[in-house]
């Protein structure tokens, strides 16, 4: 499924209100939807991240990219396929970012810097959890 371009445009405030790493998260997060990553997949690093979390103290404390239950989470999920289909996602977003300057500008970034959007959909993916476990 890809991005349509009206949700790009209706986030751009949010992106420019949001520091760098909330905004990047949430781009890699619209990205993920167009990656062949199954729940099955996901799950199991993800539940053990959110074990990491908890032993760290408070899980529901803001994530931070470098934190530890982010990066082992990354790099539970890491494969240079998985990469190579993010990249792909995120040039498709790219593309319909024309004229929407903080989003093309974060773009660029996390297509400039593979490692960042990797923690960044992992950020993304571990926030999304919580918020539902909150639910």
């Amino acid at each position: 499924m890809s991005v349509d371009r009206r949700l790009l445009e209706d986030l751009e405030p949010s992106l420019r209100q949001w520091g760098d790493g909330q905004a990047c998260a949430m781009l890699a997060l619209l990205a993920r939807q167009s990656m062949p990553l199954s729940d099955d997949e996901v799950s199991p690093p993800l539940r053990r991240a959110l074990l990491v979390l908890a032993a760290g103290g408070d899980p529901h404390r803001e994530l931070e990219l470098d934190g530890r239950a982010v990066t082992s989470f990354a790099d539970d999920l890491d494969s240079p396929e998985r990469r190579s289909q993010l990249q792909t996602a995120l040039r498709a977003l790219q593309a319909r970012a024309e004229g929407l300057p903080r989003a093309a500008y974060l773009l660029e970034a996390l297509l400039e810097d593979e490692d960042l959007a990797w923690r960044s959909l992992a950020v993304a993916l571990l926030a999304d959890e919580l918020d539902e476990d909150a639910d």
